[in-house]
């Protein structure tokens, strides 16, 4: 009877005594997935992994000593918009905190020159602090550009129009180089509300100046039309505004994901006060899934993404304008070049399949569609006509414990457009 009333006083002095067991048992399992995690890493082969067998073959591979997070390399791509390009860049991933469900924190700088004549340097991050508390999301850009303008619309030949809206719609696709200096200061700050679930605000000011046109006369290439119908000078413009985004993130990976959901829909509102051209609302919307179709092999994924921009009020300079490859990372609509469509409605569907070829995964392949679809000031509506694009492509493991990816695609499009895609990291 002591006993069991020494052992009464102390259970009501104490609380609940924790179940070791399950205690030892939880972190027994949780130490089990990190390592399966660490050995699944560890049987895949990337460029560092073939770079340090070539150098120091004696070496033995083990992903978990890695101590650095910062990859500097050639920043080599290609495609029908740019040409050629050449540059250096420095990326780096890392989680932040002890928190194991805190998503990965990219940055990224690069400097290049393309055979085109652009000149391109960049500063991005994507940072989450320890356990998605906050987001932040910026860029900063300074470029001498080269844009093909295509006319506005989604490529549909227009009848009984006069010779300046045949200019507009371009409808015999002929390109016209529009040369101009671009800078651009983005920044959003993200406050995590429920799981997986952000809400963000921020400012965006894009100003281009020098704008040049090999054929500008008035009212003799689609730019020159567009800028004197919606009243934009057509050697310069701000397009600076407000952002306010909510956005929900349950993928495992921004660089390659295997499974989860990345959406994000926000609005533009540009101010001439704060020093905007021309007053606009314009509402955004992004949407990714991501399906992982064999627990084996993780990485054979089926994946889709939406992403549209829709003009509410107000005026969109020319050269901003929603359409081919405008999104936040300029990797839409793959065999066309940048705004090859564009509209003030504009939206972009694609699928893609990834799948592993070789059994380390230093080689995996992809097959990918698209269809994109635009308004034009000739009544043309938008999910009237679409568009389509279609290719394949390699990808090279270049850092497996961020899944980052050399991607190498060869896509099609209509009106004789083909071309070689060359760059890191999946288009979404």
């Amino acid at each position: 009877m002591l006993v069991i009333s020494i052992r009464g006083f102390a259970y009501g002095q104490v609380g609940a005594v924790p179940d070791t067991v399950k205690v030892d048992t939880a972190a027994h399992i949780k130490g089990i997935r990190k390592q399966n995690v660490a050995n699944t890493i560890n049987k895949q082969y990337d460029v560092g992994d073939l770079t340090r067998n070539i150098l120091h073959p004696h070496i033995k591979n083990d992903t978990l000593k890695k101590s650095s997070g910062i990859i500097v390399i050639p920043n080599i791509a290609a495609n029908p918009t740019i040409g050629e390009q050449i540059g250096i860049k420095a990326v780096v991933g890392r989680r932040l905190g002890g928190d194991p469900n805190t998503f990965l924190s990219v940055g990224a700088t690069s400097a290049s020159i393309t055979s085109k004549g652009i000149i391109y340097f960049y500063v991005n991050h994507n940072i989450f602090t320890p356990g998605n508390k906050w987001n932040f999301q910026g860029n900063i850009v300074a470029a001498k550009t080269v844009t093909p303008d295509c006319g506005l619309g989604i490529g549909r030949d227009i009848t009984g129009g006069s010779v300046t809206d045949n200019i507009l719609a371009d409808p015999e696709h002929k390109v016209y180089s529009v040369h101009s200096m671009y800078y651009d200061i983005r920044e959003k700050v993200y406050k995590e509300v429920a799981k997986d679930l952000f809400f963000g605000a921020g400012l965006d000011f894009a100003i281009r100046h020098n704008i040049t046109n090999k054929d500008t006369v008035n009212n003799a290439t689609p730019s020159s039309v567009y800028n004197n119908q919606h009243g934009f000078p057509q050697d310069h413009y701000s397009s600076d505004g407000f952002l306010f985004d909510a956005e929900y993130i349950s993928r495992d990976n921004p660089n390659r994901a295997y499974k989860g959901i990345y959406a994000d829909l926000g609005l533009r509102i540009n101010q001439t006060w704060i020093g905007s051209t021309k007053n606009e609302v314009q509402l955004n919307s992004d949407f990714r899934k991501y399906f992982s179709l064999s627990d084996s092999n993780p990485e054979e994924v089926l994946a889709f993404w939406n992403w549209g921009s829709y003009l509410i009020s107000g005026n969109i300079p020319y050269l901003e304008l929603p359409g081919t490859a405008r999104d936040m990372t300029f990797r839409s609509g793959r065999g066309y070049t940048t705004q090859y469509f564009k509209g003030t409605q504009f939206n972009d569907t694609e699928a893609e399949f990834r799948f592993p070829i070789l059994a380390n995964k230093f080689i995996s392949g992809v097959t990918f569609v698209s269809a994109q679809s635009a308004n034009d000031e000739h009544g043309t509506k938008l999910f009237q006509v679409f568009q389509p694009g279609y290719g394949a492509g390699l990808r090279v493991l270049f850092n497996k414990a961020t899944r980052t990816n050399l991607a190498l695609d060869y896509a099609f499009g209509r009106f004789g457009n083909r071309g070689f895609f060359l760059n890191l990291n999946e288009a979404f």
